[in-house]
């Protein structure tokens, strides 16, 4: 999965714009986006058909707010560039709660 630091409107766009793309909002310091981060690459192998990127939310403040996105870990699912689904809270959230919302959008 690829880290992005800074996520800008402009590089969204660019990642978004082709086929399925997952974009998991995370902090370092959040100890609920830590729990998720051994299970994130059977997630990744389970959707091979999606591109996957962990954005940081300090990072991309901006845009995170621009997207509402105020708790984390929070996933954003995009279709072709047009978001489709998205998991925002700040409950902790488990494999079997992220493989059900991403089987959910198909």
């Amino acid at each position: 999965m690829e880290q992005i630091k800074e996520l800008t409107q402009e590089k969204l766009t660019e990642i978004t714009k082709n086929g399925r793309t997952v974009l998991e909002f995370s902090a370092d310091w959040c100890p609920d986006c830590r729990f998720l981060d051994p299970f994130m690459p059977a997630i990744e192998q389970d959707f091979a058909d999606s591109k996957f990127y962990q954005i940081d939310r300090d990072g991309s403040i901006d845009l995170a707010k621009e997207l509402d996105i105020m708790g984390i870990p929070s996933f954003v699912v995009y279709q072709d560039g047009a978001e489709i689904g998205r998991l925002v809270n700040k409950d902790r959230k488990t494999k079997d709660e992220v493989e059900d919302f991403l089987r959910s959008l198909d």
